[in-house]
């Protein structure tokens, strides 16, 4: 198996995390977004879209995408499960995921902040406040759900991880690194400190891959 990868990116973040929690260690291959190596004509016929993560798994087509790479840890290596069992139970989790990782994510990647500065005219605090805005939006959507549910337990969705739980924790960290707080929103805080106490959370942060630095703010 063989992931690309980066530091920074938040999506392939979720990726790592459920690649730990399955105990399956992937070659990883590094696409450095900052130099824009996802240009490469080599990395283009790998993704077309230029983005990442991607993963090749044996023979057939590349898989891309962070949840339907998520789904497809899940089916081909279904232990521990990151979807629960019931039909329900898997849209709340799913819906949780997608707020995150469909609604907000894409509005702040940096393609998208780097359309912002060519197009439009953008400075570095009117695209940081676009950033903190949807980042906002999707914490203030995700806290009202988790607050308000009955099937939020010690996780998102019960005692388990699940997808959702990946996605959030992946969305406090876009936070964090663009210094926003997360105290307003005290249930996704919870939950996310939890997570974050373990492994497979811990050792995916972005700022532990090769290549990352010690610390940064945006």
């Amino acid at each position: 198996m063989k992931l690309f990868s980066f530091w920074r990116s938040l999506a392939t973040f979720r990726v790592r995390i459920a690649l730990n929690f399955k105990g399956i260690k992937p070659e990883v291959v590094n696409v450095d977004l900052v130099k824009g190596h996802q240009r490469n004509l080599e990395f283009q016929k790998i993704n077309p879209q230029m983005l990442l993560p991607a993963l090749i798994d044996g023979d057939g087509p590349i898989i891309f995408q962070s949840l339907a790479i998520l789904e497809y840890l899940d089916e081909v290596h279904p232990q521990p499960p990151l979807l629960p069992f019931n039909p329900r139970d898997r849209a709340r989790v799913r819906g949780l995921a997608g707020i995150i990782a469909c609604d907000a994510h894409p509005l702040i990647v940096p393609r998208v902040r780097d359309y912002l500065e060519r197009e439009f005219k953008l400075n570095e605090e009117q695209r940081l406040n676009w950033i903190r805005y949807w980042i906002g939006e999707a914490l203030q959507a995700v806290e009202v759900h988790l607050s308000g549910e009955n099937e939020t337990g010690r996780y998102c969705h019960g005692d388990s991880v699940t997808i959702a739980d990946l996605c959030l924790a992946s969305h406090v960290v876009g936070a964090k690194l663009f210094e926003m707080s997360v105290a307003p929103y005290p249930t996704v805080e919870r939950i996310f400190d939890l997570c974050m106490k373990q492994d497979a959370f811990a050792l995916a942060h972005p700022l532990k891959q090769p290549g990352a630095p010690k610390s940064v703010a945006h």
